[in-house]
């Protein structure tokens, strides 16, 4: 079975289809509902996403258009935004302190930029490819499209551990953008309506959030144009989520869990 029909069993109604095996830990299936829909700038390929003192900051991707941005909520318009480099396509984002900490897709390159005025402050190297980005404690953690989350010191981008993420003891391949709430770490499943919640000691995925109708009620079609995106509001306790190519960001509460 595809992890994506797996992903759907778990969020089919009961009994599952699949019935998993006795080691396997429960997984907990919540749906949603949305409480506010905002303009997003249907030109932006979303690869990460993060909520910081009133505003969202936002990396894309594509050669050549790749840019880290300051969002006004309201409006969906950048108030400040950087280039990357045309030979860079840029992927996630996170916040480190006065830094903003951003990766690209293959170049094994990354960016800090001045979380204040998004101005450059310099550049590091790592391993591999690169696609989601979130902090967990102190330590950078850093998605790759494999079943593993590698961590890392964010100062001196030495690596610390890996985890292997599984969904009822399956690993779990193609986490994109990633975002940690409330210690947890939450990651889109690239092509699917799915964010999985992973506890970062042990990579177990103890819930499930299905997505499903959010892509047609944002009016999109197309492959390239799915889920992605995850922005944490930890003072007023807002969820944001968005798409590549969305022109709309919604701000959605969790629902049914069970």
């Amino acid at each position: 079975m595809t992890l994506f029909l797996a992903l759907a069993a778990a969020a089919a109604a009961d009994p599952p289809a699949v019935t998993p095996p006795p080691s396997a830990p429960p997984v907990e299936r919540c749906g949603y509902r949305i409480v506010q829909t905002y303009p997003h700038d249907r030109s932006s390929f979303t690869q990460g996403l993060f909520w910081q003192d009133g505003h969202l900051y936002e990396a894309t991707g594509q050669y050549g258009q790749s840019r880290v941005a300051r969002l006004d909520l309201e409006t969906g318009k950048a108030l400040a935004e950087t280039r990357l480099p045309a030979d860079q396509f840029g992927e996630g984002i996170t916040r480190w302190g006065d830094q903003i900490v951003g990766v690209t897709w293959q170049g094994g390159v990354g960016n800090r930029w001045s979380i204040k005025d998004l101005r450059p402050v310099g550049t590091f190297e790592y391993a591999g490819e690169g696609w989601g980005l979130t902090m967990v404690g102190d330590s950078l953690v850093l998605s790759d499209g494999t079943p593993e989350l590698r961590f890392f010191d964010p100062a001196t981008m030495k690596e610390q551990r890996r985890v292997t993420v599984r969904f009822r003891d399956r690993p779990v391949a193609m986490l994109n953008e990633l975002e940690t709430i409330d210690g947890q770490i939450w990651a889109n499943v690239w092509m699917t309506d799915y964010i999985v919640r992973i506890d970062p000691a042990t990579g177990n995925v103890p819930s499930l959030i299905d997505l499903s109708g959010l892509k047609a009620d944002a009016g999109v079609s197309g492959s390239d144009s799915v889920l992605n995106g995850i922005a944490w509001d930890a003072k007023q306790k807002r969820l944001f989520v968005t798409g590549k190519y969305w022109p709309k960001l919604y701000q959605i509460a969790l629902a049914d869990c069970r």
